[in-house]
C-alpha cells in the first residue's frame, strides 16, 4: 500500500482532517481533534492506534509491524508500508485505529459521527 493510498483511505472516514503539526512531510490524521494515524514518508510507514492485545498479536504476525515509533508502545503500532502486511490488512488496521479513537469520544460526538 502506498502512502497516497493510506492517506486516501484515512480521509474517507467521517470528520477526518489531515494536518502537519510536526512540519511538512509528516501527515497526521485526526477525528474530532484526536490523532488516529501518523503517516511518515520515510520508510514509508504509518503509525496507528491499536487495542493492546491485538497490537501484540500483529507484531508477532508481521515483521513490518513494530511498537509505535515515539508513541505509547502499548497502544500504538508502526506499520512499514513496504513490508509484509497485505493492503487489506493495513486498511483493517486504519479502520480499527479510527474506531478506537471514536470510542473514546463523548457519546454525543460518537452519535454524530455514525
Amino acid at each position: 500500500m502506498t502512502p497516497a493510498e493510506v492517506a486516501a483511505y484515512a480521509l474517507q472516514f467521517p470528520q477526518v482532517t489531515e494536518e502537519n503539526p510536526f512540519g511538512p512531510g509528516l501527515d497526521v490524521y485526526k477525528v474530532e481533534g484526536k490523532v488516529f494515524a501518523i503517516l511518515s514518508p520515510s520508510g514509508p510507514s504509518v503509525s496507528l492506534k491499536c487495542e493492546p492485545s491485538l497490537a501484540m498479536h500483529l507484531r508477532q504476525q508481521f515483521d513490518a509491524v513494530t511498537p509505535g515509533y515515539h508513541l505509547n508502545k502499548k497502544h500504538w503500532n508502526t506499520v512499514r508500508l513496504d513490508g509484509d502486511v497485505p493492503p487489506d490488512q493495513v486498511e483493517e488496521m486504519i479502520e480499527h485505529s479510527y474506531e478506537r479513537v471514536v470510542a473514546g469520544l463523548p457519546k454525543a460526538v460518537r452519535l454524530r459521527l455514525r
